[in-house]
């Protein structure tokens, strides 16, 4: 299978079958694009069970990071912002769908990992969802989560 085919939504909910979801977020982590092995490690120390692929609306996602005058914890110049997010937008009208996003289920809240720039470059698109790969302390967190629909 190509790099780029390792890392669709499909290829998700096959490891998600398999029960190999862990495997395949580590690997995507790890992967030219996301760069994020750092950020694998740290979720491998919290997050023990996986859910997903599922869609997730965007009004649900607590975004780390993302341009001024949006609600993120990490205020990003629009700058810093245009040319990958209006390169991922051009893309998604084109038809591309990107690899899911991966979240984190802390205190409640869904807390957007890995996938701002997708999601921002979706939203800008006029999506208001996106395909998401969810982890959780434990499979009782897990069993108990609903997936949210938009407010």
């Amino acid at each position: 299978m190509s790099e780029q085919g390792r890392f669709t939504v499909e290829a998700a909910r096959s490891a998600s079958e398999r029960d190999e979801l862990d495997e395949w977020v580590a690997e995507f982590l790890a992967s030219p694009g996301s760069d994020n092995a750092a950020l694998a490690d740290q979720l491998g120390d919290r997050v023990h069970c996986w859910l997903g692929p599922v869609q997730v609306p965007f009004d649900q996602l607590h975004r780390l990071a993302g341009p001024p005058e949006h609600p993120v914890l990490e205020v990003w110049d629009e700058e810093d912002w245009r040319d990958d997010v209006q390169d991922l937008a051009e893309k998604a009208d084109d038809g591309w769908e990107p690899p899911p996003v991966v979240v984190a289920y802390r205190d409640g809240q869904l807390v957007l990992e890995d996938g701002n720039h997708r999601v921002e470059g979706l939203r800008r698109n006029g999506e208001r969802e996106t395909w998401a790969i969810i982890g959780f302390a434990d499979a009782e967190e897990r069993d108990r989560f609903t997936v949210p629909s938009s407010s």
